[in-house]
């Protein structure tokens, strides 16, 4: 009898035991969904110590499709009836401004946290880290040159030796005409003396555009050109890597369009995705990127590694207005074009 009894309760035992076991398996992850999906146009290194951290520290199972900014804002727009991601980790205002409809207005508790010009005013974009424009000079062509700013760019000795991307295609030649426009024109980019600076720099460009944006820091490394127009990011990792180049941020100012994320509205992961943007300009990972990369943090006093320039050095375009470029920017856009086209004639 007594074994009889001892065999029932070890069934009954084991019988709750796989109960349980199978509302384990059925049961959602706490909070709801585990997963997300991020479509990101940023690098490889700024994706992988976010993102691994990101799942390290949350428990969410993030899955990433890696593209250029045109080709994720279009895959946003084509699917926004059904949205197949949750983050688009890519662009700024400038350049998503027309699309907002595309995105839920989030503004994470963390943005009180962010440098005064950095904040998500908009309620759609999420400044994190910025790539502001600078030149990247070889010290082996330099010589006794003197490279400091955007008027040192018309000196004849530059003729034909600048390496300059085209700003009707590249983002970040874009900014660097904008940023010259705003400088050169003393806070007002649409001046006849902004653009008279534009036509003494495509005279002095000599016809020479580079195809693409990676063509002007690599040709500025390899030493084909002694100074290249571009952003931070890049030229800091030759810096970085012991390159015999140096970073040089514009005299008369330079820009710093902060690069966003944004959650896409009808996102399926709502909840993770707010997760994601509080965690991206949290004091933790901003210190981290500043400390171990080369793209600038945006959080107040995040720290910087030595081989970055301080922010405290840097001038900043006066009047700079990322809200007005974004309204404007086929106008600038259409204006390079006509001003270069006069200048074949």
């Amino acid at each position: 009898m007594k074994r009889t009894m001892k065999l029932l309760v070890s069934l009954l035992v084991f019988s709750v035991i796989l109960v349980g076991c199978g509302k384990k398996e059925d049961k959602p992850a706490a909070g709801g969904s585990n997963e997300l999906v991020i479509y990101t146009a940023r690098s490889e290194g700024l994706n992988n110590l976010v993102i691994k951290n990101f799942e390290k520290e949350t428990g969410i199972k993030v899955k990433t499709v890696v593209a250029g900014t045109g080709e994720l804002q279009k895959r946003v727009e084509s699917e926004k009836s059904n949205p197949l991601g949750d983050v688009l980790w890519a662009a700024d205002e400038t350049m998503l401004h027309e699309y907002k409809d595309l995105f839920m207005e989030y503004v994470s508790p963390e943005d009180a946290n962010m440098m005064d010009g950095f904040k998500n005013t908009s309620g759609y974009f999420t400044p994190a880290f910025s790539d502001p424009t600078v030149m990247i000079v070889n010290k082996d062509l330099k010589g006794s040159m003197k490279i400091d700013g955007f008027q040192d760019l018309l000196n004849p000795e530059l003729k034909g030796k600048i390496s300059f991307g085209d700003p009707t295609n590249s983002s970040s030649a874009f900014q660097v005409l904008v940023a010259m426009l705003y400088d050169m024109g003393d806070g007002d980019p649409m001046s006849d003396k902004a653009w008279d600076y534009v036509d003494k720099l495509i005279a002095n460009l000599d016809g020479k555009i580079a195809s693409s944006s990676g063509q002007v820091h690599k040709g500025v490394a390899d030493g084909e050109f002694p100074v290249g127009l571009t952003w931070e990011d890049p030229a800091a990792n030759y810096v970085k890597n012991g390159a015999p180049v140096e970073v040089v941020f514009p005299v008369e100012g330079a820009i710093f369009p902060g690069e966003s994320v944004q959650i896409i509205k009808g996102a399926k992961n709502v909840e993770n995705a707010k997760k994601f943007v509080d965690f991206l300009i949290s004091e933790d990972i901003q210190n981290q990127v500043g400390e171990q990369l080369t793209v600038r943090p945006l959080r107040k006093n995040a720290k910087l590694a030595d081989y970055m320039t301080p922010q405290s050095n840097i001038v900043l375009s006066k009047n700079y207005d990322e809200a007005w470029v974004a309204e404007h920017k086929d106008e600038i856009s259409k204006k390079f074009t006509e001003h270069l086209e006069k200048s074949m004639d």
